[in-house]
């Protein structure tokens, strides 16, 4: 038995299609919905919670001239540099310590049309996000915000809630 609590080959996946979990074998190749027979439930369950196959994040995006799609809600052309992106975000990480809403700052800043959500991105398995920051959401503790994240969109802060 793995620290996963599934018995040997079993891994656990996400399926995109279904949105949710499922077991692999990759011996056999068989995939099924329900625990494998000898399954230490409580451990698969801890094993889930330390290393989920999909999670929920928020995020604030300040594009740049340098980002893939230099347009957005806010502006159909940005000329801002990633330097100054960066500042920005740096200001808002301030504002986070000082208690303001990551929800009201994503609402106000951020250039991702999830600002009118607060951010919310929604719940997203692993092979969905740009590399870095699905790398990140995926490290984050629950409620944890992130340093400054790069990725082709922009420089990003991802608070993890789910």
């Amino acid at each position: 038995m793995s620290d996963t609590g599934l018995p040997s080959p079993w891994t656990v996946r996400y399926s995109r299609s279904k949105k949710r979990e499922y077991f692999f074998n990759p011996d056999t190749k068989q995939s099924i919905w329900e625990e494998p027979e000898g399954t230490n439930h409580p451990q698969l369950k801890q094993y889930l919670s330390e290393y989920p196959v999909r999670v929920r994040a928020l995020h604030i995006l300040v594009k740049h001239s340098e980002s893939r799609r230099p347009a957005s809600h806010r502006s159909d052309k940005i000329t801002l540099p990633k330097e100054q992106a960066v500042q920005e975000l740096k200001q808002l990480q301030k504002r986070l310590e000082n208690g303001e809403s990551f929800e009201a700052l994503a609402k106000e800043r951020s250039d991702c049309s999830s600002f009118k959500r607060g951010g919310d991105l929604g719940w997203f398995g692993k092979g969905e996000m740009q590399p870095t920051f699905e790398k990140t959401a995926f490290h984050l503790k629950v409620s944890q915000v992130s340093d400054i994240v790069e990725s082709d969109s922009g420089v990003h802060l991802v608070k993890r809630v789910g």
